[in-house]
């Protein structure tokens, strides 16, 4: 079948050549997509990932049956423990990336059969590549004769495939790629080979441009305050010809280049757009969610507010230039990135409609501006904030706090936030915070002493809130519903680089001596003392726990819906099924514990027609499932559970849904802990079984 389909595509390819030279090229994309497909990651280039389906609905989603899998590990040349994709489906086609290479396939929706694959064996480059393994996803374009899938591999090329053969398209860039590492305006360090920079995410295709961000390797602990930068450049789609590109970090003579005090734009790095992009094709305009510059906790390299680090940036479709922005952190000092797609939305707010986009954030505030003027759609005053004392480092006396919504998540730590099921645990909490620094949103960094304090701890930083899944949007109520990680925890602290890092003072590293001192009075002390923080794994931060349960209280984790005509919370319930060390703990044994949510980030949600759709981030064993987790629905209007089905492993990629032939379908992304990378498609049973 392969062959056929290649040497079909390949006499395409011929005439489309010799129809390209003889006719104007098509001035736009004429592909009109149907509400019964997924073709754009979030579903759409306004991030909505909302689909109007009702077939599966919370009469039967606990009927669900899975229809087809498929596992990603021979799609590469080992496992993968973190498939974070969400597939496309366009003309009964399903496209995915897929294991440790970040292969292409292409599966037959209703069966899951494999139609053709495309990888690319890069060798070093991919090896030395800041953002490896599956990736989130790919970008689709059609004309209405011709179809391609654009992805971006983990040594950063663009690569084009035509959709029917997944054969490279000859005629795109170089044989059907762009090196993303070339003709960036700037040069990649330390050389294009092994030079940190990449993106995980998917591209983004809007009539004739396909757009690119660019993600390097976490910046907590930085060798130097000097790394590439992450500019955004629109790419066409049908040559690979370079159109623009917007420097995040401005260049001399730019806008927002005096941002940069002491000439810090010349060296500071990162500042990328490493997330999901999404435009108004009707507007013709691009939004743009920028992350933090080098480096996350510390800025004293690059004192002033440093645009367009933690900004969002509105841009020409068609020119890259510049229509708006709004820095959402000064200076950034917390891992504040824009970590997901903004969400555009038509809404009508004191009986007027708007053009609006709306931003989930890690610090739990969904900002939300008029999307053509920039402008907030509820005041956005700038309130004064703590000052630190980190030697060397400059910062913000304001910081900007939205009237309205109301935050949807924690993003500070105090007391009343530590673990409360028992005074005796309050109180073992309270002697871990207190060698800590407690604060609301944006209490900075301290340097970490062994006297105390430890460090900052917070909330709403690094993992909390929302991160790279973002939330959806139901374009019938106006409401968005959006995940957040209400108990990620992260202690700042900073220590004096070492002497590799001779052009950064200060970077993060606490989490050693955390667990020396937090000890306790020693191995003899009471079973009320409490017992020191294991290291998070993968991270160089520590989970912090009280006798084995965490320090904060619940909900851990939650699904928040917000109507945005109005501004305000409609409801909001924990996510996930109460995690094993407290549902089994000898502490609590005996006492009636709500269900909690779950600590993770990486939760997605999905809208339909009447529900609410995310998958639980850890594995749990009950009575009514073996070890593994859950695909949960809730009743958009109530919030109310109404549905659940058994998945093996935790959800670790957005579920989308399509329907083929009057039958709708959901497809999940799990793996984690010893679970490989799977994609599940899940669907009713057929009449009479």
């Amino acid at each position: 079948m392969r062959h056929r389909r290649e040497m079909k595509g390949n006499l395409r390819f011929v005439c489309l050549i010799l129809a390209l030279s003889l006719v104007p090229a098509i001035a736009s994309a004429q592909y009109k997509p149907k509400d019964t497909e997924w073709y754009s990651y979030t579903a759409d280039l306004a991030g909505t990932r909302y689909r109007p389906l009702d077939q599966i609905n919370a009469s039967n989603f606990s009927d669900l049956e899975i229809a087809w899998r498929i596992k990603t590990d021979s799609f590469g040349d080992r496992p993968e423990y973190k498939l974070e994709g969400t597939p496309l489906m366009v003309n009964r086609v399903l496209y995915a990336t897929a294991g440790s290479r970040r292969a292409v396939i292409a599966l037959d929706p209703e069966t899951g059969e494999l139609l053709w694959i495309h990888g690319e064996h890069e060798g070093k480059r991919g090896g030395a590549a800041p953002r490896q393994l599956s990736g989130r996803g790919l970008a689709y374009w059609s004309d209405g004769k011709e179809e391609r899938v654009f992805y971006v591999t983990p040594g950063y090329r663009l690569i084009c495939l035509n959709a029917k053969t997944g054969v490279r398209v000859p005629y795109f860039g170089e044989n059907g790629f762009v090196d993303l590492k070339q003709n960036d305006d700037q040069e990649i360090l330390p050389d294009l080979e092994t030079g940190e920079i990449g993106i995980q995410s998917a591209p983004v295709v809007a009539k004739d441009t396909v757009i690119v961000g660019a993600a390097f390797r976490e910046g907590m602990t930085p060798k130097s305050r000097r790394n590439n930068k992450g500019y955004v450049r629109g790419f066409d789609v049908r040559t690979g010809k370079r159109l623009w590109i917007f420097h995040t970090i401005p260049k001399k003579g730019e806008f927002g280049y005096d941002t940069w005090k002491e000439g810090s734009a010349e060296y500071t790095g990162n500042t990328g757009v490493w997330t999901q992009i999404t435009v108004d094709e009707q507007l013709g305009l691009v939004y743009l969610p920028v992350e933090t510059p080098t480096s996350d906790f510390y800025g004293g390299h690059r004192p002033g507010n440093n645009l367009f680090g933690e900004t969002l940036v509105c841009v020409d479709l068609k020119t890259g230039e510049r229509k708006w922005h709004f820095q959402l952190v000064h200076h950034p000092l917390w891992d504040m990135d824009i970590s997901s797609a903004p969400i555009l939305a038509d809404i009508t707010v004191d009986g007027k409609p708007v053009k609006a986009v709306a931003q989930p954030s890690k610090q739990g505030f969904l900002y939300v501006f008029d999307r053509v003027s920039g402008k907030p759609i509820w005041p956005v005053p700038e309130k004064p904030v703590e000052v630190g004392n980190v030697p060397g480092e400059t910062y913000s006396p304001t910081q900007p706090f939205p009237s309205k919504p109301p935050a949807y998540s924690r993003n500070g730590v105090s007391i009343d936030d530590l673990i409360d099921f028992t005074p005796a645990l309050r109180e073992g909490a309270k002697e871990i915070a207190s060698k800590y620094h407690l604060g609301p949103v944006f209490t900075p960094p301290t340097v970490s002493k062994l006297e105390g304090p430890l460090g900052t701890l917070t909330m709403g930083t690094a993992s909390g809130g929302t991160n790279w899944p973002g939330g959806s949007y139901d374009p019938e109520t106006h409401t968005v519903y959006v995940y957040a990680c209400n108990s990620c925890i992260e202690p700042i602290g900073l220590v004096a680089a070492p002497k590799e890092v001779s052009d950064i003072s200060y970077i993060s590293g606490t989490a050693g001596r955390e667990v020396e001192i937090l000890r306790g009075p020693g191995e003899n002390a009471g079973a009320d003392s409490p017992k020191p923080p294991k290291k998070r794994a993968g991270a160089g931060f520590v989970r912090m726990e009280v006798d084995g349960l965490p320090l904060i209280k619940p909900p851990y984790g939650t699904i928040t819906a917000i109507n945005l005509d109005k501004g305000e919370i409609v409801w909001q319930i924990a996510h996930g099924e109460t995690p094993d060390v407290v549902r089994n703990s000898e502490i609590l044994k005996g006492m009636n514990i709500p269900r909690t949510g779950q600590e993770t980030y990486n939760i997605g949600t999905l809208v339909t027609k009447s529900l609410v759709i995310a998958g639980e981030g850890q594995v749990t064993t009950t009575a009514d499932h073996p070890r593994g987790a859950m695909l949960r629905a809730y009743d958009k209007v109530t919030g109310k559970e109404v549905g659940a089905v058994y998945m093996p492993a935790p959800q670790t990629g957005s579920p989308m849904t399509y329907m083929v032939h009057g039958k709708q379908y959901i497809v999940v992304a799990v793996s984690g802990g010893p679970y490989s990378g799977e994609y599940i498609a899940y669907t009713l049973p057929s009449a009479g079984e």
